[in-house]
């Protein structure tokens, strides 16, 4: 069969097509959806990088598009907002303004990046068969997630009542002069539970060993502070409440093996975080908790080119506002970096 030279022609078109569909070449990738991700993008985007995309992922982490914000009911410290907000609503007006300054937002999840050299090769996920997207540089905000204990009622009262973030969520109104619970024994859990102090009526730190694992300066603090009640030797069992919220904690004293009721209106985690660094772990240095390490100072990573911000990368303040700054300097280097090429 002999073909016609439009047919030749139409054929040549399609498979340029393809191939044009296949060799994606971005400027700069930016991995994440919270706001260290929206303002890389949007300074980059205001300094006309483009091709400038944005993988906010599908329920990477298991959280959705927003990253650990939209997890939170009411914020309070973000500035700007002295009426507070949802986190899923801050999230959006960020998806918003990123989008204005031209940044392209995908909801697909990246599950594998090549480092090894420039361009960078990234993958989505379910698509490790197909060409992947080329990127001259990468944010990395991929951000981390709270360790929980999956008790039973955990899921029913998460964010009505239980949170992982006491500074985040300790001062809103459901929490003021009511009884409330951390677990955890190291030194976040004493400076949370200090923290929650200021609004609490009273604090119980839970603490599954006989002993702290904070510091000793930590342990004297939560040790002199009258509303807080160390409970030792005590493993969380079961999160109890009515149809809305969180009213008691089911607790087992170990030594005895007593099961009993604790009245609390709100139960913070503090048992860790985990960062989402699988994608990029053997590729760039990692401290020994798994976070991103980075240049004192900058978002520089140990591989030129690639840049970390927010929450991967900071295992001590883990703020929206820390994070949307950590966003601007990956956007700044990234740029800096960038303009050695041209």
């Amino acid at each position: 069969m002999f073909r016609t030279h439009t047919s030749i022609v139409n054929i040549a078109k399609n498979n340029l097509l393809n191939i044009n569909k296949k060799m994606v070449h971005n400027k700069v990738t930016i991995i994440g959806s919270g706001p260290a991700a929206h303002t890389a993008g949007i300074y980059l985007g205001r300094a006309e990088i483009k091709p400038l995309v944005m993988f906010e992922g599908m329920m990477a982490n298991g959280i959705a598009a927003g990253g650990q914000l939209t997890t939170t009911t009411e914020i309070e410290n973000f500035p700007g907002f002295p009426e507070g907000m949802t986190g899923s609503e801050l999230m959006d007006l960020m998806k918003k303004q990123n989008e204005k300054f031209g940044c392209e937002i995908i909801t697909e999840t990246i599950s594998q990046v090549d480092l090894s050299s420039r361009p960078f090769k990234i993958w989505k996920e379910w698509c490790e068969d197909e060409e992947p997207i080329l990127s001259d540089a990468i944010i990395l905000a991929t951000g981390a997630s709270a360790k929980r204990l999956n008790l039973p009622g955990e899921e029913k009262y998460w964010q009505k009542g239980i949170s992982a973030c006491a500074v985040c969520d300790g001062a809103i109104p459901m929490f003021r002069n009511k009884p409330l619970a951390v677990i955890g024994g190291g030194d976040s859990a004493c400076e949370e539970a200090n923290f929650l102090t200021k609004y609490a009526s009273k604090v119980y730190l839970i603490v599954r060993k006989d002993h702290l694992r904070a510091s000793t300066i930590m342990q004297k603090r939560v040790e002199k502070n009258e509303k807080i009640e160390i409970l030792y030797n005590h493993n969380p069992v079961e999160a109890l409440g009515d149809s809305k919220f969180l009213t008691h904690l089911k607790v087992l004293q170990n030594t005895e093996n007593k099961e009993y009721e604790l009245p609390v209106n709100g139960l913070f985690y503090a048992i860790g975080h985990k960062p989402a660094t699988d994608i990029v772990k053997g590729q760039v240095d990692l401290d020994e908790t798994g976070y991103v390490k980075t240049v004192p100072g900058t978002s520089k990573t140990s591989v030129e080119g690639v840049f970390a911000a927010g929450d991967v990368q900071d295992s001590k303040y883990r703020q929206a506002i820390t994070s949307a700054g950590s966003g601007c300097m990956a956007a700044l280097d990234a740029e800096q970096f960038l303009s050695q090429f041209e």
